[in-house]
């Protein structure tokens, strides 16, 4: 589990995750947005397991980054899953509302579901 920088958290199986790190460490810090995207995705990794009942136990640190009530929504996102807080979801389901097409990126040109 992980913070993102849309100030919810990310959780990748530990085989998804491990490659994306190794990658992301092999670059050079030198860069100060690879430095600050390298201290946001791995710097506040944390790795969880599920307790005897399905549940997992999310640190102080990143449930105060994600700003995490008692009511969360779990979005999942093909490879890994997001956790949000439910009215910051909303807030961002409500910003997304008013994609047009004349607001899609060349590369979803002639996407269609």
């Amino acid at each position: 589990m992980t913070a993102d920088f849309d100030k919810c958290l990310l959780l990748y199986p530990l085989p998804d995750w491990e490659p994306i790190q190794q990658k992301l460490m092999g670059l050079s810090s030198l860069n100060p947005r690879i430095r600050d995207l390298q201290r946001q995705l791995v710097g506040y990794a944390e790795d969880i397991e599920l307790d005897s009942a399905g549940r997992v136990l999310i640190s102080p640190a990143l449930r105060n980054f994600a700003g995490l009530t008692k009511s969360v929504v779990l979005v999942g996102q093909g490879s890994k899953f997001e956790l949000w807080d439910r009215e910051k979801w909303e807030a961002a389901l409500e910003r997304s509302a008013g994609f047009g097409d004349a607001d899609l990126p060349p590369e979803l040109e002639g996407f269609s579901l």
